[in-house]
């Protein structure tokens, strides 16, 4: 469980892939064999801190000017998988969200229009020499997409309440194999019964993105910051990849019904998170 920190946690969550070191060519395999054995790797809240500090100097620093050389390291019946930060590349990404969730005037007091303009030269100069690159880890701010949620089974969360010195967490883990089984069925099941829209487009997103990493990989759905701002009631009784299963499974059996009381809920919970946001 990561230690309690003196950083302020930007309320994000994490989608994260770990995948075995078998995925990856030579010399990267050497590298993250040899990383993975490091005592001193840093923690999640270290990649926190590394990212907040490039926003305070002036002009802020938008995006790496390197790309990070760090990994989440973890353990899968024997074989180690790793999950590397690639912050550069999600910096460049993230950048491109930022217009749809701030004002023009909030969004150009944080990053100047210089500084976005520059930053987004670079990526298209990166990506051009990097047509097939793709993050490890997607982010959300103040939500748990529900999309996230089909990937997952009630049966793999995991919570603890934290203490002083250990910070809450809620958590789900599941195989690759089983993630990619769950998002086709939930697929088939949303064709079948409601119209297209976000939640489909969501699912068939991420969908595309699992494909992209080794059948043996491990998907992780951390709450991260939400954890920070939850009271402790609410995170144990967050049980919200259970209603979007009870919801699909409703859908598949024809039962409207059971399918909208278990969407209510989900609605309901979210809601009450962003009217936090909106209170800060």
């Amino acid at each position: 469980m990561p230690k309690v920190s003196s950083v302020v946690v930007p309320y994000a969550t994490y989608l994260r892939v770990y995948e075995p070191l078998a995925a990856f060519p030579e010399p990267e395999r050497g590298y993250w064999e040899r990383y993975a054995r490091r005592p001193d790797r840093p923690s999640y809240q270290e990649e926190l801190r590394r990212s907040l500090a490039d926003l305070l100097p002036t002009p802020p620093i938008p995006v790496p000017v390197h790309e990070s050389g760090d990994a989440f390291v973890t353990d899968v019946g024997g074989v180690v998988c790793v999950c590397p930060w690639r912050t550069r590349l999600r910096g460049w990404q993230a950048l491109g969200d930022l217009a749809e969730e701030l004002p023009p005037s909030v969004l150009d007091a944080v990053l100047p229009p210089l500084v976005r303009h520059q930053a987004g030269q670079d990526y298209e100069r990166w990506l051009a020499r990097h047509p097939d690159a793709r993050p490890w880890i997607r982010t959300a701010t103040w939500q748990v997409p529900l999309n996230w949620f089909v990937l997952v089974s009630d049966e793999e969360r995991e919570y603890a309440k934290g203490s002083a010195e250990e910070a809450p967490l809620l958590r789900y883990r599941t195989p690759m194999a089983q993630a990619r089984r769950r998002v086709a069925r939930g697929l088939r099941t949303l064709r079948d019964t409601i119209e297209e829209g976000p939640l489909i487009d969501g699912l068939l997103d991420v969908g595309r993105w699992l494909e992209e990493f080794h059948p043996r990989s491990l998907v992780e759905l951390d709450y991260g910051g939400l954890v920070h701002t939850l009271p402790a009631e609410e995170l144990e009784g967050d049980h919200s990849a259970a209603d979007v299963a009870y919801g699909i499974d409703a859908l598949r059996r024809g039962d409207a019904t059971a399918a909208g009381e278990a969407y209510g809920r989900l609605v309901e919970r979210w809601r009450a998170v962003q009217d936090r946001r909106s209170a800060n």
